[in-house]
């Protein structure tokens, strides 16, 4: 079982990674994305989908992404450490922690994905999982999974941006994806993405995570938008998925027909 977090690496190397949400949480998705040579899956757990705390869900998902050679990025419902541990030992290695407000939500969610944390002793445990090819690859597993491991948090409302400087200062943390939509819910101005006051707390996150050493993500779907994303400093984008592109294609070939 190959376990070398792909993404993580290129990220760690200042190389921007993109990927595509699948929505119908199907490993012929995660195989099609493979093929297209996208980066990564997007599985979003918190608003849809199958429970995360089945481990079995994973199985074909993870086997799929590995045929594939692209890395799942799995959106937990929340940074839950016993969630956190479930996944990572179900062969998941790139995990997004959702609401996140204050710097002890997110240590929590990096010790519960680490064994040590700038060599201390953090949260995770051994685990007979597909993670660790059911207890059959225990040797070096907890430096091996540390190496792997790539936790990021969603920066999605005031409170988050307010402490973002603390939240960045988390060792252990590779990353934070920005959520426009939630941010403008969480200020009372709901999909006023383009609003001032929105603009003006998603410049402010950008800036601050830009210059850390935690990379920044975020969605852009337009290619200009995704162009001037990289040149701004993300180095994770998500552009699109699977049912909108269904939508897009089939709504224009319907047009074009004059049906």
């Amino acid at each position: 079982m190959d376990r070398a977090n792909t993404l993580r690496r290129s990220v760690e190397r200042g190389d921007p990674v993109f990927g595509a949400s699948a929505a119908t949480f199907s490993p012929a998705a995660v195989e099609t994305f493979g093929a297209l040579g996208l980066d990564f899956v997007w599985l979003d757990f918190e608003h849809a989908g199958p429970s995360p705390y089945d481990s079995t869900v994973f199985e074909d998902l993870t086997r799929a992404a590995e045929a594939a050679d692209i890395e799942l990025f799995v959106r937990l419902p929340s940074g839950d450490p016993p969630l956190v541990r479930k996944v990572l030992d179900a062969g998941v290695r790139t995990i997004l922690i959702p609401r996140v407000e204050t710097p002890a939500e997110v240590r929590e969610a990096v010790a519960a994905a680490r064994f040590a944390v700038d060599g201390e002793p953090a949260d995770r445990g051994i685990g007979v999982g597909r993670g660790s090819t059911w207890g059959a690859d225990f040797a070096d597993h907890a430096a091996r999974e540390d190496a792997e491991t790539f936790v990021g948090v969603m920066i999605e409302n005031e409170t988050a941006v307010e402490n973002l400087d603390e939240i960045l200062d988390v060792s252990g943390l590779g990353f934070a994806f920005l959520g426009p939509a939630d941010l403008s819910v969480s200020v009372g101005r709901p999909m006023q993405k383009d609003h001032p006051e929105v603009e003006a707390l998603v410049e402010r996150a950008e800036t601050a995570i830009a210059a850390s050493d935690v990379a920044l993500a975020g969605i852009h779907n337009d290619p200009d938008a995704i162009r001037e994303a990289v040149d701004d400093g993300y180095r994770i984008v998500r552009m699109g998925g699977e049912l909108s592109a269904a939508r897009q294609v089939l709504s224009d070939r319907l047009d074009a027909i004059d049906r």
